[in-house]
């Protein structure tokens, strides 16, 4: 029975490889939210910048309650099951008229996560739009192999390497518009991307990424995991705490070795390293 997700929900992940505008938060919930990441931003900006975002719910309380929210873990459950691993998260802020965008990628192509039984969440925390930057889907890309990429170092791409899918059929994309509170779930191997945000508002959104069952291993380096919600069996990954509080010098520390160890895997066999 599923706990979170409807029975057409569950059908649009199978076939497309994402499903959107699930509903998680309340309006004055994200304006909890959002109040709270403001006042780290104001506290401790320069430990929210660029790599800062990385794994950022390992420093800020907030960014670690979303993670583990139920609601979300029940909609994660209905896809990959009741054993749930938290493997990593990204603050993705998008300020307005800027020019950073994501190019069509499939997550999978570099983190180095074997089998691909696991999802990645996007968690709104404002409204998303085409104007202001959101995800767009090639839906039904997920039941391919993994695509070949090649990577760009673009200065104005928001990934790691610029790693690109060449040959999008940009026609088929689909937009996935939220409103803030709302969470989309999507497949390892999806292409995906963004555009740049050309509205005058902040576009602020938080992935997890991503939820992972215990049977997930990592081939490329190594990874720390929360466990979210159920057991963990296979013991693959070492073991990751919650932050003691906002901004702890201890927590600082590990967020910064853990993302210096995914830094290492997701430069794995490039040219040259990028921005972040």
């Amino acid at each position: 029975m599923l706990k979170k997700l409807t029975a057409a929900q569950r059908a649009a992940y199978d076939e497309n490889g994402y499903v959107d505008r699930i509903d998680i938060f309340t309006a004055s919930e994200v304006e909890e939210i959002v109040a709270e990441l403001a006042e780290a931003e104001a506290t401790f900006g320069h430990e929210l910048d660029a790599a800062g975002r990385n794994n950022a719910h390992y420093v800020l309380p907030v960014l670690d309650r979303i993670t583990h929210d139920p609601r979300i873990l029940d909609a994660v459950e209905d896809l990959i099951g009741p054993d749930i691993l938290v493997v990593g998260t990204t603050l993705f802020i998008k300020e307005p008229g800027t020019k950073g965008f994501v190019s069509w990628h499939q997550d999978a192509r570099y983190i180095g996560l074997e089998p691909h039984n696991w999802v990645t969440g996007w968690v709104a925390l404002g409204d998303v739009s085409m104007e202001n930057g959101c995800m767009q889907m090639i839906p039904g890309s997920h039941k391919a192999p993994l695509r070949e990429h090649v990577d760009t170092f673009g200065k104005d791409n928001i990934l790691t390497r610029g790693q690109t899918v060449p040959d999008v059929d940009e026609a088929s994309a689909i937009p996935v518009e939220m409103r803030a509170g709302q969470l989309s779930l999507h497949h390892p191997r999806i292409v995906h991307g963004s555009g740049p945000n050309l509205s005058q508002r902040r576009r602020l959104g938080f992935a997890i990424q991503s939820f992972i069952a215990p049977d997930v291993d990592q081939v490329i380096g190594r990874n720390w995991t929360q466990l979210a919600r159920g057991e963990d069996r296979y013991g693959h990954h070492g073991t990751a705490g919650h932050p003691k509080g906002v901004m702890d010098p201890h927590d600082i520390a590990f967020r910064n070795m853990t993302n210096e160890e995914l830094s290492k895997i997701f430069y794995a066999g490039a040219a040259q390293k990028g921005k972040f």
